[in-house]
């Protein structure tokens, strides 16, 4: 039985003279939920697009399921959902019009899918409301609805929470943990809120300029997270100086603005009294810990967004 929901081989994508997507290989388990991280322009829009078969790529290839071959491809594309950047709406119809043609456009069986969809990202009260008088968040949840219409096994979710209240982003992460753990559905989903992603995924996909730099697992993640102590002084000078041969302090990193990094692990009132006892002042002391952004920031060597 193939263990991997996606698999793409050497997947190139190239516009004019501009290489979106560079030879890459991504691998994605059934049952992961895969983050998909990058700055704006990297490729990530454009590798879901290849992976949903609404792009051609000029070479490489992509496996869903296990099968690769075209018409394998058009049958296996239909166990998945889509929500790339906005959703395609017909505003003067309502939540539930939208669904039933997007029923009938698919094929899709039965009368109880919209229903539920709808339920699921909390737009069952909507009413006869037309989908022009949503605000952002509610065209985004309407979108996610569409995705989920036809039960899928695998979705593609492109910015999904773009638009979405704090409120709104918490009821789409708990519905996103429900949908793997309790359905099994396989996700792959791409976010600029990179501290979501920390909550719901168990792997990560890193790209930049069209190439998959690094694919991860959120527990290999942790243990590349170093802890870490905070500190802010007035002479980060001087206050190297005394760590170094009074307390022993080997691993750390100079910031700007006097804030020094301490990796070696030492007690925080033990830098506090010796730091005192020289006069040196202190501004800020505190544990701290990498985020997903530092990471991410440092693996593309603090670029700027294309």
């Amino acid at each position: 039985m193939n263990e991997y929901a996606i698999r793409s081989s050497n997947i190139t994508k190239i516009y004019g003279k501009h290489k979106v997507l560079d030879h890459v290989s991504m691998n994605i388990k059934k049952g992961d939920i895969y983050g998909f991280i990058g700055k704006n322009g990297a490729g990530k829009t454009t590798m879901i697009r290849v992976l949903a078969g609404l792009a051609i790529p000029d070479e490489g290839q992509v496996e869903l399921f296990g099968h690769s071959e075209e018409k394998e491809l058009i049958k296996e594309r239909r166990r998945i959902g889509t929500l790339i950047e906005s959703p395609a709406i017909y505003l003067n119809m309502t939540a539930k019009e939208n669904l039933e043609l997007i029923k009938i456009q698919r094929g899709i069986p039965g009368t109880k899918c919209i229903d539920e969809a709808l339920n699921l990202v909390c737009l069952e009260n909507v009413g006869k409301k037309k989908t022009k008088n949503f605000s952002l968040g509610m065209k985004q949840r309407l979108g996610i609805a569409m995705a989920l219409l036809s039960d899928p096994e695998l979705l593609l979710l492109d910015e999904p929470i773009n638009g979405l209240d704090p409120i709104g982003i918490k009821e789409i992460r708990e519905l996103l943990i429900k949908l793997n753990r309790e359905r099994g559905v396989t996700i792959l989903i791409s976010s600029h809120i990179l501290s979501e992603l920390t909550q719901i995924s168990n792997r990560y996909g890193f790209i930049n300029n069209g190439k998959l730099i690094k694919e991860m697992t959120a527990t290999e993640f942790s243990s590349k997270c170093r802890t870490y102590l905070h500190l802010k002084v007035r002479n980060a000078s001087d206050a190297l100086i005394i760590l170094e041969n009074e307390v022993g302090m080997r691993d750390y990193e100079i910031l700007p603005d006097n804030i020094i990094r301490v990796y070696d692990e030492f007690d925080s009132e033990r830098i506090t009294l010796t730091l005192a006892k020289h006069n040196i002042g202190i501004k800020e002391i505190l544990p701290m810990g990498e985020t997903l952004e530092d990471y991410f920031t440092k693996l593309v060597g603090g670029e700027g967004n294309e």
